[in-house]
C-alpha cells in the first residue's frame, strides 16, 4: 500500500521548508529511517527519513521548491508499484522549481509539561521492542548530545524510570524509559549528537535475550554537520561562482548551522556563493567555500598561534587533555559573545545586612516549619532588587536591534552552581510574586536544576540576573552579563566587620555589623553611571531599612 512522505514541521515557529536535496530517486529501493531527502528552514537543515521501507514509486516536489508543512512530497509503495511511476516522477524531479507557496495556517503551540518529556515510542521494530528517541526538549531546539547511559544492555527497566541523560544548548535533563522491559540495544553510544527523533535505543520484553554491545564510546562529541558529499570536478570553462553581492547590514537567508560554521570558521557569508532557493545559504556551500578557500584570517591566526604554543612546549611535561562538554563548550561560548557585545562596566557597593540577618535569624524556624522551605538571604536580595527595578526600569530593559526594549515584566535569572556547569533559571514575572512565593519559586528551581528536571523553557526570557559568588568566600566577583539582559548583580560574601555609626547628634561609636559587598555588572550602552547609582542606592535602602512582612 502506498505510503505518503509529508514535508515534516522542525518547530512550532516554522511551516514551510525547502527541498534541498533529493537523496533517492524514483525506483530506489529505502529502508525504513533511511535519509530520503533534505531541506532547509529557516532555523535549521535536516536530512527527512523515509517513514517505511519499500520503493521511492513518485517524487511529488522538486529540489529547490518551498512547500507548506504536510504537503505530500513523494510516495514510497511496495517495489511492484514503482516501475509504473518512476519515469513520471524522474520528470517531475527535473522540472523548475516550483514557486513558493504561501505559509500554512501555524498548528496550536503546545503547552510544555512541567516535567522532562518522556521518549515516545515508535513502531514497534522486528522483534517486538520499542524503539527510544531522541526527546525535542524545546521548540527550538533539533538535536541532543547524550552525556551518559544509566542503564546498560541487558538490564531491567522500568517505565518512566531514568534511562539516559541528554545536554542541549539550554538544559541538561534525564530521560525517562518509554516502556518497560530490557534495555535490549543501544544504538547512540555516549558523547554522540544526534538530531530528535532519531532511535538512540531499543526496549525488549522481560524475557530479551542477551543484547548486543553498545557502540563503543566516541573520542570526541559528534559533529552535528554530515560531512559533505564529493562533488564533481567543473569543466575548466566554467565559470566560477561569484560570491554574494549582498550590501553589508542586509539579511542574508542561511540556517542557524549555516552561521555557527561560519563564525566558528570566521568566515563572511556575504563572500559565500548561496545556491539555495532565493540565494539561500545551504550547508553545502559553506563547507565547499571552507574547502576551496579555508578559514579567515583570524582563525588561521589562532590555530597558527596554537601550533607554535604546541611547538615550544613539546619538551615539557603534558598533563591530561579533557575535551569540553557540551554545557561548557555553550558557557564559553556564550561569555565570549557576552563580552564581545556589551561594553562592561562595574559598581560596587557594601551594605549593611544586620536589620535582615536578625530577622532571619528569629524567623527562619517558624518560616519553614509553617512553608516547608528554607528562608535564606536569596529572597531577601530579589525582592530589594525587584524594587529597585521598579524604580529604575533602564535596569531591566535590553538593547535590540539599535533600540531600547523596556520590558513589561521582570524575569529574574538566578545563576545555580552545578557540579557539571553552570545553568541560570528564570523567576518569571517575579514582580507579581509575594516573599514566600519569591522563596518557593528560587528554592524549587535550584533544587530542579540540580536533579536536570528543568525544562528548556524555564531557562530563557531573563531579563535581570543573580549571581551568588559570596557562598565560596570571596568579598565580590565582576560579573559577566548574561544575555539579553543590560545587568547582572553578583552577591559577595556576608561577613561581620566592626563599622563606625554616627547617630542624630553627630556622635561616633563603633558597632559589630553584618556587611556584604554588592556588584552591579552593567550594559553601558544601555545604562549609564548615574543610573546604575541610582539602583543601587534604592537597593542598598530596601535591604538596610528592611520593613516587609516575610510571610
Amino acid at each position: 500500500m502506498p505510503t505518503d512522505v509529508i514535508m515534516p514541521q522542525m518547530g512550532e515557529s516554522i511551516f514551510e521548508g525547502t527541498i534541498t536535496k533529493w537523496l533517492k530517486k524514483a525506483g530506489d529501493t529505502v529502508q525504513k529511517d533511511e535519509p530520503l531527502f533534505e531541506i532547509s528552514t529557516d532555523k535549521v537543515d535536516a536530512e527527512i527519513p523515509s517513514p517505511v521501507a519499500g520503493t521511492l514509486a513518485e517524487i511529488k516536489v522538486p529540489e529547490g521548491a518551498t512547500v507548506p508543512v504536510n504537503t505530500v512530497v513523494a510516495v514510497v509503495g511496495d517495489a511492484g508499484e514503482a516501475a509504473h511511476a518512476a519515469a513520471t516522477s524522474a520528470a517531475k524531479a527535473s522540472a523548475p522549481p516550483a514557486q513558493k507557496s504561501p505559509p500554512a495556517k501555524p498548528a496550536p503551540a503546545k503547552t510544555p509539561s512541567p516535567e522532562a518529556p518522556s521518549p515516545q515510542p515508535s513502531a514497534a521494530s522486528e522483534a517486538g521492542g520499542t524503539e527510544v528517541v531522541m526527546p525535542q526538549m524545546g521548540e527550538s531546539i533539533f538535536e541532543g548530545t547524550i552525556t551518559r547511559w544509566l542503564k546498560k544492555p541487558g538490564d531491567t527497566v522500568q517505565k518512566d524510570e531514568p534511562l539516559f541523560e541528554i545536554s542541549t544548548d539550554k538544559v541538561d535533563a534525564e530521560i525517562p524509559s518509554p516502556a518497560a522491559g530490557t534495555l535490549a540495544e543501544i544504538k547512540a553510544p555516549e558523547g554522540a549528537t544526534v538530531q530528535i527523533n532519531t532511535v538512540v535505543a531499543i526496549i525488549g520484553g522481560a524475557a530479551t535475550g542477551a543484547a548486543p554491545a553498545p557502540a563503543p564510546p566516541l573520542a570526541t562529541a559528534a559533529v552535528s554537520a554530515p560531512t559533505p558529499r564529493p562533488q564533481a570536478e567543473p569543466a575548466e570553462a566554467q565559470a566560477p561562482a561569484q560570491p554574494s553581492t549582498a550590501p553589508a547590514g542586509s539579511r542574508l537567508r542561511s540556517s542557524p548551522l549555516v552561521r555557527r560554521i561560519a563564525k566558528e570558521n570566521q568566515v563572511d557569508l556575504r563572500q559565500v556563493p548561496g545556491t539555495g532557493s532565493s540565494g539561500r545559504i545551504t550547508r553545502e556551500d559553506i563547507l565547499r567555500y571552507l574547502s576551496e578557500h579555508g578559514p579567515g584570517a583570524a582563525a588561521l591566526q589562532a590555530a597558527s598561534s596554537a601550533a607554535d604554543a604546541v611547538s615550544a612546549s613539546a619538551q615539557q611535561p603534558s598533563g591530561e587533555l579533557v575535551p569540553l562538554t557540551r554545557m561548557r563548550a555553550i558557557i564559553a561560548q556564550r561569555m565570549a559573545e557576552s563580552v564581545q557585545t556589551s561594553p562592561h562596566v562595574h559598581t560596587v557597593f557594601k551594605i549593611d545586612m544586620t536589620r535582615v540577618v536578625r530577622l532571619r535569624e528569629r524567623e527562619k524556624t517558624r518560616f519553614e516549619e509553617q512553608n516547608g522551605v528554607k528562608l535564606t538571604y536569596m529572597p531577601f536580595i530579589a525582592a530589594a532588587v525587584i524594587e529597585a527595578l521598579r524604580k529604575y526600569p533602564i535596569v531591566n530593559a535590553s538593547m535590540e536591534n539599535g533600540a531600547i526594549r523596556y520590558h513589561r515584566n521582570i524575569n529574574l535569572g538566578i545563576a545555580v552552581s552545578l557540579d557539571w556547569g553552570l545553568i541560570v533559571p528564570v523567576v518569571r514575572q517575579a514582580e507579581e510574586r509575594s516573599f514566600l512565593g519569591l522563596a518557593r519559586a528560587i528554592a524549587d528551581l535550584a533544587e530542579r536544576a540540580r536533579a536536570k528536571k528543568l525544562m528548556p523553557d524555564e531557562t530563557s526570557g531573563n531579563t535581570f540576573t543573580l549571581t551568588n559568588s559570596g557562598i565560596f568566600g570571596e568579598e565580590f566577583g565582576m560579573p559577566i552579563i548574561n544575555q539579553p539582559d543590560s545587568a547582572i548583580l553578583a552577591i559577595g560574601a556576608l561577613k561581620k566587620e566592626p563599622v563606625v555609626l554616627t547617630d542624630g547628634d553627630g556622635n561616633d561609636t563603633i558597632a559589630i555589623r553584618s556587611m556584604q559587598h554588592f556588584c552591579l555588572g552593567f550594559d553601558h550602552r544601555t545604562i549609564d553611571g548615574a543610573d546604575a547609582g541610582r539602583f543601587m542606592g534604592e537597593f542598598k535602602r530596601a535591604l538596610e531599612g528592611w520593613d516587609k512582612q516575610i510571610g
